[in-house]
């Protein structure tokens, strides 16, 4: 059975070049191939290249008050901002970390809450 399915997938194969016994079959099969690696990067590959261009830009904009989340969880006011690295504060306390760039998930402005 196993040998039987090899088989069939040689002949396939060899439809692909030009032998066996099917003439003009290649074409079909060449085509459908591009088919499916044309479905394959519109669907799987182009979205990520973009998801991934948008998380650059919105790195690149982050400014001195922004309230940023990074990919550990870790929430915080943006204190300064360097090419690569920023520092943020995280508590009431003023404790001040530094993360790189690359490790912040998510970006927004820092809105004044009423206090009670």
């Amino acid at each position: 059975m196993l040998f039987g399915t090899i088989g069939g997938g040689f002949t396939a194969l060899a439809g692909l070049f030009g032998g066996g016994e099917g003439g003009g079959g290649g074409y079909t099969t060449i085509i459908m191939l591009v088919a499916m690696v044309a479905i394959f990067y519109f669907l799987m590959i182009r979205p990520e290249s973009k998801k991934k261009k948008k998380l650059a830009e919105m790195r690149s904009s982050i400014s001195h008050g922004d309230v940023i989340t990074t990919i550990g969880g870790i929430m915080g006011k943006v204190v300064s901002v360097s090419d690569e690295r920023i520092i943020i504060e995280t508590s009431e306390d003023r404790v001040r970390i530094e993360l790189a760039k690359w490790a912040i998930s998510t970006s927004g402005r820092a809105t004044e809450e009423p206090k009670n």
